[in-house]
């Protein structure tokens, strides 16, 4: 049994998921693996438990249902030696806005969001309560960019941005550490089950690539890990930028360009 935090994994099946299984079972992590594919589970698990010596233990869970997702909660709220959770299940959309069905777009935001911030909100307290601990959130430099075209995924994304940027502003000074990860393209199986061809981007990143710079950015304690960007400072100038607006709003005052005209 490993002396090290249990990490809980959603969408761990296959994909960014199952590369954060891989590389925490290498560290001697213990693990909990969350997916709806119970036989690529059991799989993924017998040979991680069989390469590292570590305990396993999978649950199978659709996190748009209901009973599912209290039955992942509960596990995160009961079990103390779980220390580290990674909110990696997503999905994405093909289509634009009005070509996606209602129900699609609430399925879409009931995993993007919905599960996300519930199972954060299930460990958060306890962690905060024992002074350490992770919380892995996977958004999506879709989240930043509007103009792609991905209106709703892109908007579960700036969500998981905005949710990991507040609780960390919170949870740090209890010694939670809260991190925010941004792919951009990422060769998983979320394109094919979107009905989205990969084929047709430009670039694509793999994912073992992908996970192993996050896992940098959770060495270095980053709040915010963005692995495509080459530059540091463009995210550091954005966030100046949206300071300095800020810092520029007057709740008191309407600007003079808003000013009646008479």
């Amino acid at each position: 049994m490993s002396t090290r935090p249990t990490v809980l994994i959603t969408g761990a099946s296959t994909g960014i998921g199952a590369a954060y299984a891989e590389r925490f079972a290498q560290r001697g992590h213990d693990l909990v693996l969350i997916a709806r594919d119970q036989a690529r589970l059991d799989a993924l698990a017998a040979r991680l438990r069989s390469e590292h010596e570590i305990a396993i233990d999978v649950m199978r869970a659709d996190l748009t249902q209901l009973d599912d997702l209290t039955s992942v909660e509960a596990r995160l709220r009961d079990d103390t030696r779980i220390g580290i959770l990674v909110n990696n299940a997503g999905s994405a959309l093909a289509g634009n806005f009005i070509e996606q069905s209602t129900e699609s777009i609430a399925q879409l935001v009931a995993l993007n969001t919905t599960a996300l911030v519930r199972l954060a909100s299930a460990i958060a307290p306890r962690l905060a309560k024992a002074g350490t601990g992770t919380i892995i959130n996977i958004g999506s430099v879709v989240g930043l960019a509007p103009e792609l075209g991905m209106t709703v995924y892109g908007a579960t994304k700036a969500f998981v941005l905005f949710l990991s940027q507040g609780l960390s502003q919170e949870l740090s000074p209890q010694g939670v550490y809260v991190q925010a990860v941004l792919p951009a393209a990422t060769r998983t199986e979320i394109w094919d089950r979107s009905g989205i061809d990969i084929n047709t981007l430009n670039e694509i990143m793999e994912v073992g690539d992908l996970v192993d710079a996050a896992l940098v950015g959770f060495d270095r304690r980053e709040p915010v890990t963005i692995p495509p960007l080459h530059e540091a400072e463009s995210w550091d100038r954005l966030q100046s930028a949206r300071q300095g607006l800020l810092q520029q709003l007057r709740q008191s005052a309407v600007a003079q360009r808003y000013q009646p005209q008479h």
